[in-house]
Order: structure tokens, then C-alpha cells, then sequence
């Protein structure tokens, strides 16, 4: 099995920057929005050089959606950034009807998603966002791993016409990807390759999904890890191609079990071809107040929990 390692930690909210930075340099027709969380998006560095791009919209949220889809008539490619939390369920309204129902050309770039906001508890952790925005008919969703990869994903999507949802964290994690890595919209990358079980994790859980693979080897079990960064459009083939070799399947995402990945991925084998599959998510509940480390181990989020699962969906097969 192929083994990754990682020099450093990084936030991917910092990848997110990193990019926006990078299309300040080179797209011009690239603005950017904040609702008064600068520091926390990371946005300083294409403020700093763009100045004339920026909107402060202040808290409020609902305004900046809707001045996004605005932008976009005039052919600005307005890249519209607050907490996951804001950025979904605050303003649902304002992005179906503007945004998404009106196709417009607007990047909602959601920091802070999921259980590992930490400390600000429940009221800031949103577990519902990729439910929420994959239901939208025309929006893409994407849900990165790391540093590199969200800030090649930021960089991508600004050459992708039509309402994104980009989902990043706050957290360090392990930076693994590689810097020059070519982020295609829509296309799976598989990161090991395995004959008895198929892994496939987004976000924050694919660097739990690759120490989990690394500890079922050891045990005799052989694990093919793909990453599913964009959960849609879903790679519907890079799924079915790798459970018709396995016959069963594990999805890990820092989501609710309800809507996210792991059912877009059911449908898909409900529909294609039908294996076992094992669901390592959120179990229908909020979350706490809590640090990362130890919210992702109460609520089953760890290399751990999919090792487990691993375990029982071959007992199925």
C-alpha cells in the first residue's frame, strides 16, 4: 500500500487564503466579500493588494449574498466568505432564491465547518451545510482535505461558471496533498489501492481514512482510500469502479449521517450496484463545546471508528 506522510499542519481555512491571494494576481474580475470575519477566513493577504475588490459587509450575512449575486452581473466573480454556519442555514433563503434558483456565478466559501470549530460549541457547528447546499439544483459542493487542496480547489473554482459551495476548517491538520496538484472539479482521487474493502472520505476524514488503512493492512486487511473532495457532482464511476472490486463500502465525512456523502453515495449503489455499506458521521445529533481532538473522538470521527466499521461491513459482504 502506498504510504503518505506530511512535514507540517496547516488549516485549510489558511489554503483558502493562500488561493484567494493567488487570484488576486490573476484574475481581475475576482471580489471578495466578508462578513466581519477577516481574520478568520484569512483574507488579509488579497485585502492588502486588492483593496478596490473588497466589500466589509459587516454581520450580515443575508446582505452579502444577495450584493454577490449582484456582482455577478456586472462579471465579477464574487467569492463570498463567512462561517459555515452563517453562510448555510442564516441565509438559506437569500442564496436559494438569489443565488442558486437565479444561476448565478457566486463562490460561498464556508469556514469553520463542522464539529472541529471546537470551543464555540453547537449554535457555531453546522453538520447540516453539505445536506442543505447539495439539495440546491446547479450548486456545486466541495469539502477539502487539506491545505494544498483547498487552496488548488479555491483557485479552480473560479473557472467553473455557476454557484459553488466551498467547505473548509479551522483546525491543523496534516498537509499531505501535493502542492502542485492539478484540483479537477468533480473527479475523485484515489490514494491507495485495495481489494477488500473501499474507504471513501471527504474533508478532515481523509487523513483519518489513510491511518486507518495503514492499521488494517497490518491486520491482513486490504483498504483502497479515495477521496471524494467534490460531493457534487459526485464521481459516480470512481465509486462503482472500486466497489465492484471490493463488494463493500465505508463513507467518513465530519457531517450529520442525514445528507451528506455518505447517503449521496447509497443512492448511487441503490441505483448502480448494490454492496454493504458502513456510515462513519455524526449520528443525527448537534454538537458541544469541546476541543477538535476531543469532539472527533466523542461523536466517532477518528481513523478508530473507520477501522471499526471497516470490520463490520466485510462481515456483511
Amino acid at each position: 500500500m502506498k504510504k503518505y506522510t506530511f512535514t507540517e499542519k496547516k488549516d485549510t481555512r489558511s489554503g483558502f487564503g493562500a488561493g484567494l491571494a493567488e487570484l488576486g494576481k490573476t484574475n481581475e474580475n475576482v471580489v471578495a466579500l466578508c462578513a466581519d470575519l477577516i481574520g478568520s477566513l484569512k483574507m488579509e493577504e488579497f485585502i492588502k493588494n486588492n483593496p478596490e475588490r473588497f466589500i466589509q459587509v459587516g454581520i450580515a450575512e443575508a446582505n452579502m449574498m444577495c450584493m454577490a449575486a449582484g456582482l455577478t452581473i456586472g462579471g465579477k466573480i464574487p467569492f463570498a466568505g463567512t462561517f459555515a454556519n452563517f453562510a448555510t442555514g442564516r441565509v438559506y433563503d437569500q442564496i436559494r432564491q438569489s443565488i442558486a434558483y437565479s444561476e448565478k456565478n457566486v463562490k460561498i466559501c464556508a469556514s469553520h465547518a463542522g464539529l472541529t470549530l471546537g470551543e464555540d460549541g453547537a449554535t457555531h457547528q453546522i453538520l447540516e451545510d453539505i445536506g442543505l447546499m447539495k439539495m440546491l439544483p446547479g450548486m456545486t459542493v466541495i469539502n477539502t482535505c487539506d491545505y494544498n487542496q483547498t487552496k488548488a480547489a479555491t483557485i479552480a473554482i473560479a473557472d467553473l461558471v455557476g454557484p459553488v459551495y466551498l467547505r473548509f476548517g479551522r483546525p491543523v491538520v496534516p498537509n499531505f496533498t501535493p502542492a502542485d496538484q492539478k484540483f479537477e472539479i468533480g473527479k475523485a482521487v484515489q490514494l491507495t489501492e485495495g481489494n477488500d474493502v473501499t474507504i471513501v472520505a471527504t474533508g478532515h476524514l481523509v487523513w483519518e481514512a489513510l491511518v486507518a488503512a495503514e492499521e488494517l493492512e497490518k491486520q491482513g486487511i486490504s483498504a483502497e482510500v479515495i477521496n471524494i473532495h467534490t460531493i457534487k457532482p459526485l464521481d459516480e464511476n470512481a465509486i462503482l469502479n472500486s466497489v465492484k472490486k471490493t463488494g463493500c463500502i465505508v463513507t467518513a465525512e465530519e457531517h450529520n449521517i442525514l445528507g451528506g456523502l455518505g447517503e449521496s453515495i447509497a443512492r448511487t449503489l441503490v441505483q448502480n450496484y448494490m454492496v454493504p455499506q458502513e456510515f462513519v458521521a455524526v449520528n443525527d445529533s448537534f454538537g458541544e463545546s469541546g476541543t477538535p481532538d476531543q469532539l472527533m473522538k466523542k461523536y466517532g470521527l477518528t481513523d478508530k471508528a473507520i477501522v471499526a466499521a471497516v470490520k463490520k461491513v466485510i462481515a456483511r459482504k
